[in-house]
């Protein structure tokens, strides 16, 4: 349990460092609207990924709990 509060914390701070790198690079040069939805997308593929590879890792686990 204590893993799981620890890979939620960590993907919750890695989105937010994100959305703010991505505000980072594109912000003043763009309008509000166009920034907020790239960070949007960013964010929705970081999670993507992220949530990925924890079913990848849920499915390793499994498999070796099996053998």
């Amino acid at each position: 349990m204590r893993e799981l509060l620890l890979y939620g914390l960590s993907a919750c701070v890695s989105l937010f460092t994100l959305s703010y790198t991505v505000h980072i690079f594109v912000g003043g040069l763009v309008s509000k609207t166009l920034e907020y939805t790239i960070m949007g997308i960013v964010v929705f593929l970081a999670m993507s990924a992220f949530s990925w590879m924890a079913l990848d890792v849920r499915k390793s686990r499994k498999n070796k709990n099996n053998k």
